[in-house]
């Protein structure tokens, strides 16, 4: 599996996520990593869509402080504070925030200035602890919509596990 390069940006969404979940679930069998599990599926999610950035902000500071865990794309911001931009909302919200536009985001973080819309998933431990915020970025506006957030939230889940 390792040789594959994940890429479904041409499968319809639906379809996409249905193999992306196969992959993650197959990479995943028999870990229970938390890192392990941010690193490969920043890897597989980022290659699959092609999005400009995808990766987690890990809670360093309960209800305080996010800070740049595994990700694809170009250098992050390193640190987050709850509250800030769409991360520190949807960490102290505990809600995915779906973004079309994040230039009308009130407090967005510019980590690139390429990015226009944006999806943070909240990530939950075992004890329903907030571990981390899955956060992907797109070049482009509307990037993102229901569909993405159901299949983000469910792939999520296999932190609780």
């Amino acid at each position: 599996m390792a040789e594959i390069t994940l890429d479904l940006r041409a499968a319809p969404k639906a379809q996409a996520y249905e193999e992306l979940q196969q992959h993650v679930q197959a990479a995943l069998a028999g870990i229970d990593d938390p890192i392990a599990g941010m690193a490969t599926m920043s890897c597989l999610i980022h290659h699959a869509f092609g999005h400009l950035w995808t990766g987690f902000y890990r809670v360093v500071t309960p209800g305080k402080l996010l800070r740049v865990g595994p990700y694809q794309g170009t250098l992050g911001c390193l640190e987050i504070k709850f509250g800030q931009g769409v991360c520190g909302t949807a960490a102290s919200k505990g809600e995915t925030q779906v973004v079309a536009d994040v230039h009308a985001f009130p407090g967005h973080i510019a980590c690139d200035a390429r990015s226009a819309s944006e999806i943070v998933v909240p990530v939950y431990g075992k004890n329903r602890e907030l571990l981390a915020v899955l956060d992907i970025d797109s070049a482009s506006k509307n990037a993102f919509d229901e569909l993405d957030r159901q299949q983000l939230e469910s792939m999520m889940r296999w932190f609780q596990q």
